[in-house]
């Protein structure tokens, strides 16, 4: 398999780009600490998209076609994770009840924390994969199961608040340290008779740490599933966070609106975790499976077609929910 021989100067350079854009949002939010509007969020999420996409041309100058195919299909399923991870979002801020206003302050943390998490989590993955082939097996049956337990969540009833990321951790952190039930704005802890509360923000950070890590045992086996290479699976991750908080602000409204969009994630993961599998049996090394030699008959999904599978499950899956909830609405 081609490597795509990226230099440590050039991986420099890219996490310098990426650290400016992120610290460019956070002075824009320092100066700006306010809920923003649909028009500012909109303009601000096709300036991201655009940068993300005007990427996977930059990976074609400089690696070629292929690499820059399993980028853009990295990118977009990511970033249609991310979508999804907006639902989760949605919830905890509800169920905190955080101010719309520290809302933006929230989300901007949690892409910081995500950024760090991602990248531990790419590494690993990146040395697992290096050393045992076997891995691909695991990452397969991991997307799989993922993508049954959200099939069976997108139709499961019961409350928002059962599905809360990191409500036990929170509550164990309330048990054991004093904490107060208002804001203060953003501020993490404060100091009341000369003793030391935490906030309802702190709370907030630590759930949002504890979903970020959720969406990176999620996330990063689904793009090891359309690339070897480390540098398209970070590039890929930090360009579908990049934006995720304008994208909230922005989609805010529409949200309960895409119905379906679990199931079409669902078979997307579901698609990947194949894909992953059959690889894993065309490298195949373990002794218990055809006596630890390749299995002839097992293909290799091109990306090509891993492309056209994301795109038209998107597609349908988005125009069934928009017409599911406009006819219940019309009633």
């Amino acid at each position: 398999m081609t490597d795509m021989n990226v230099s440590p100067a050039v991986w420099a350079i890219t996490i310098a780009i990426l650290t400016t854009v992120i610290a460019l949002d956070i002075w824009y939010q320092v100066r700006n600490p306010k809920e923003p509007s649909f028009k500012s969020s909109a303009f601000q999420s096709v300036i991201y998209i655009g940068m993300a996409l005007a990427f996977t041309g930059v990976v074609w100058a400089l690696w070629g076609s292929t690499f820059a195919s399993e980028y853009l299909a990295g990118f977009v399923t990511e970033k249609s994770l991310s979508v999804d991870n907006l639902f989760v979002f949605l919830i905890l801020f509800t169920h905190f009840a955080v101010p719309r206003a520290l809302q933006s302050q929230a989300l901007l943390s949690g892409i910081v924390i995500a950024l760090v998490m991602r990248g531990a989590f790419i590494a690993v993955g990146a040395a697992l994969i290096e050393q045992f082939s076997w891995v691909f097996y695991v990452f397969g049956g991991f997307l799989a199961y993922t993508a049954v337990m959200l099939l069976v969540d997108t139709f499961k009833s019961g409350s928002d608040e059962e599905k809360v990321p990191g409500g036990k951790l929170t509550l164990l952190i309330q048990k054991a340290v004093p904490t107060v039930n208002d804001f203060h704005g953003g501020k993490l802890s404060i100091v009341q008779n000369s003793k030391r509360f935490l906030t309802p923000m702190a709370l907030v950070m630590v759930a949002i740490g504890a979903t970020d890590a959720l969406f990176a045992l999620d996330s990063i086996p689904a793009v090891y599933g359309l690339t070897s290479q480390s540098y398209i699976v970070f590039t890929a991750n930090a360009f579908a966070l990049l934006g995720l908080r304008q994208l909230y602000f922005m989609l805010s409204g529409l949200m309960e609106r895409l119905k379906y969009l679990g199931v079409g994630l669902s078979i997307i993961l579901g698609w990947i975790g194949l894909k992953l599998v059959m690889h894993a049996l065309h490298v195949n090394e373990l002794p218990f499976i055809n006596g630890g030699h390749h299995v002839s008959w097992a293909p290799e999904i091109g990306t090509g077609l891993s492309l056209g599978v994301i795109f038209t499950t998107l597609f349908v899956t988005t125009v069934v929910s928009l017409l599911a909830t406009r006819q219940r609405s019309s009633r």
